[in-house]
């Protein structure tokens, strides 16, 4: 790994860290023991400030040393967080969140305006800090008198470091690692070993030949040691014995483990004395190198472990075995991969499957028996590939729900108000890049639920409400599309006064009869707003009517329901991948249409009355919409039509067409911007014989049947006899 790539994976990690910190640092809101919460709090500033250090971003560790100088004292019980102290901490956050977006940017060096806006920031933390602020980064990586006699009455560490010999070309300085174990503690001794040093004819000057022998007095444990030398442990042998004074430490330690394990390797990562990469590397160098020595011995053979922790950890391992089964846990690893890289790889799926169409095409044409079997076994293996890399884009939605802690916290602090956020179906998937493009949307949302439909305290107790209100995030599969729900339990919407709202801008016919999802759905106008003053946060008419375009530029629909006194829920409705679906081919004339099949429920022969949208199914009124006359399609009908049963949003209605072509993998190309204003069609897919499918816009399509009063038709004729 070069400096570069090394720089990437610091500023990918730093964001992950923040996260977690973030996340941490809202739970400290929640009743019960926050002592975990403000140790990960503390350990993700710290391992951003020690990698910082290692890449010479001074800036970033100065700012970073002061904020986690704070929380040491917060999780030693000397300083309290409370309301101001957390708001305090999540800017802090973000003041290095912003930091690490201009490293990522090329900008190293301090910038003045991120450095303007943290002098307030370090101003507060050294007022709650007290006297205790003014030790320097510097400072501190010198163990002062009481922390060198701590460190001395535990013993000192010995290190043995050999650097890979692309070390400097990889952009890596030796020095700087063994100047950064200064901030552990002390070096009471070095020594360079030069034994790998060639003649001076054959001295390579961008190669490292230096060895290092090193004492190191420390408080810390082998894992943050360890983690000094993050970015070259693969490239270098790196060997850590602990003191003398821990060897009896560390055994206890096993002995008090409980008997849940009987692997070696768990036991000694689990009580300190071995690293999980020092770990990993034995393992390899036992399946590789040394298949029939035991684990243990090759442990100690490499320097990591002493042979007294060995056998302790043997000894436990044994009373583990003579207690249980031994079960085997599969270890679930996971790896970074580009973004880019995976939506090549969709993009190759998709002219895969397309091809495969083809080529089934080309063997039904030449009606060879064995080639339409292999076709058959090779579509079965596309399918399966095209699901596996679906798969891969596939995250979970908690994620972004977490996110919404934040906002909830932020927002509510602004308004005045108590709000608390429940979240519910996090471990819903679906398609990263929809995940991507929904979190604005959501976030106006969230914000709007907050600022226009809780109440004050005073009005919620006057309601008989609890003081506090309650957003909810909810999210569910139906009909394979994901369902995103975001309700309150405020006041509700007014409907008279949406109603003569949009009278009054001319929006709507005075006297005309409407539902209430209509109304409701006016908020949706450009412009609209029956706010009476504008805030930070809302009241000019802008937001609903852009969440609106942005939901339906991702194939999906939005609606209202909403009970006066009682709150609002905004339902989301999204398709799980905007890429590949399964799709069910119709035709009507010479043109062909695709159905998402996850929403098709049957297909039946077309029987209905002449002049009547709805026909009877089993006992139940059907309302339909005719592709034919909907697409104006110039083709004479032929004698037997058939009516594609579908269900969406929990609503059942039907299609006529005139032939049913089967299920079909359909790989979704985008409409260009000269169709985008098309109705009922959500996009295109190119079929095995080259000839194009136009994707059926389902909600659009369900749209159209709610306005045709298709529903009202079915509710008014329910107790009637209709035709057969």
């Amino acid at each position: 790994m070069n400096l570069e790539e090394a720089l990437q994976t610091f500023i990918a990690e730093s964001r992950e860290l923040l996260d977690e910190m973030e996340g941490a640092l809202l739970t400290l809101n929640e009743p019960g023991d926050h002592g975990e919460a403000v140790n990960a709090i503390f350990r993700a500033a710290h391992t951003i400030k020690g990698s910082a250090g290692l890449f010479g971003l001074d800036h970033v560790v100065a700012f970073t040393h002061v904020a986690e100088s704070l929380l040491d004292e917060v999780r030693a019980g000397r300083v309290t967080i409370d309301d101001e102290l957390q708001a305090l901490l999540l800017r802090c956050a973000d003041h290095i969140g912003a930091l690490m977006t201009a490293i990522a940017g090329g900008l190293h060096e301090p910038d003045a305006a991120l450095e303007a806006a943290g002098l307030p920031l370090l101003a507060q933390l050294r007022r709650h800090l007290g006297g205790q602020a003014g030790m320097s980064p510097a400072e501190d990586g010198k163990a002062g008198p009481s922390e060198a006699a701590t460190a001395a009455a535990e013993g000192t560490w010995h290190l043995s470091l050999r650097f890979g010999e692309d070390v400097l070309r990889n952009g890596m300085d030796p020095m700087s690692f063994l100047r950064y174990l200064r901030r552990l503690g002390e070096i009471t001794a070095i020594v360079t070993l030069p034994d790998a040093l060639p003649d001076a004819a054959a001295m390579d000057p961008e190669s490292c030949y230096l060895g290092f022998e090193l004492a190191l007095r420390s408080s810390a444990d082998k894992a943050a040691i360890e983690n000094v030398f993050e970015f070259v442990l693969d490239d270098s042998s790196i060997r850590i014995l602990p003191p003398n004074s821990r060897i009896g430490e560390f055994v206890e330690l096993i002995e008090a483990l409980p008997e849940a394990t009987a692997q070696l390797g768990e036991i000694l990562v689990r009580c300190g004395s071995v690293t999980a990469h020092e770990l990993e590397r034995a393992l390899k160098a036992q399946q590789t190198i040394e298949p029939t020595q035991r684990l243990g011995d090759i442990l100690v053979q490499q320097g990591r472990v002493p042979q007294a922790i060995v056998d302790a950890a043997l000894d436990k391992q044994q009373q583990a075995r003579a207690t249980r089964t031994p079960e085997r846990n599969a270890e679930r690893a996971s790896i970074r991969v580009d973004a880019d890289k995976l939506d090549r790889l969709i993009d190759l799926v998709g002219e895969l499957i397309i091809a495969s169409a083809g080529a089934g095409v080309a063997a039904r044409r030449v009606r060879d028996a064995e080639l339409m079997e292999a076709h058959s076994t090779l579509s079965g293996l596309v399918e399966e590939v095209r699901d596996s890399a679906l798969q891969l884009r596939m995250v979970k939605i908690g994620a972004t729900f977490s996110r919404f802690q934040r906002v909830v916290h932020d927002v509510a602090r602004e308004l005045g108000k108590d709000i608390g956020l429940v979240i519910s179906g996090e471990d819903t998937e679906l398609d990263k890049t929809v995940v991507e493009k929904i979190a604005d949307p959501l976030t106006h949302l969230v914000r709007n639920s907050m600022d226009h439909g809780i109440e004050a305290a005073a009005v919620r107790a006057a309601r008989g409400k609890p003081a506090q209100g309650t957003v909810r995030l909810n999210a569910f599969h139906d009909s394979g599309s994901i369902v995103i729900e975001v309700g309150d339990d405020g006041g509700g919407l007014d409907r008279e006064r949406i109603l003569a709202k949009a009278v009054e801008r001319g929006l709507v016919e005075p006297g005309r009869a409407m539902t209430d999802g209509e109304i409701y759905g006016l908020v949706f106008e450009p412009g609209f707003s029956t706010a009476e003053t504008v805030t930070n946060l809302s009241g000019r008419g802008v937001g609903m009517d852009v969440v609106k375009r942005n939901i339906t530029a991702l194939r999906g629909s939005v609606a209202i329901d909403s009970q006066p006194g009682a709150g609002t829920t905004v339902t989301v409705r999204l398709p799980l991948t905007l890429a590949i679906i399964n799709g069910f081919q119709v035709g009507v004339g010479k043109s062909v249409f695709v159905v998402p099949l996850e929403i098709v429920e049957e297909c039946i022969a077309f029987s209905a009355e002449a002049g009547h949208d709805y026909t009877n199914l089993r006992g139940e009124v059907l309302p339909f919409i005719r592709l034919r006359t909907l697409f104006e399609i110039d083709a004479p009908p032929p004698p037997r039509e058939n009516i594609v049963v579908v269900r969406w949003a929990g609503h059942t209605f039907g299609l006529v067409v005139d032939t049913l072509l089967g299920e079909f993998q359909t790989v979704i190309k985008p409409l260009s911007k000269m169709f985008a204003q098309v109705k009922g069609i959500s996009g295109s897919s190119i079929r095995g014989s080259g000839d194009v499918a136009l994707i059926l816009d389902v909600p659009a399509l369900f749209e159209q049947v709610d306005r045709s009063g298709g529903h009202a038709h079915a509710t008014a004729a329910a107790g009637a006899a209709l035709p057969a």
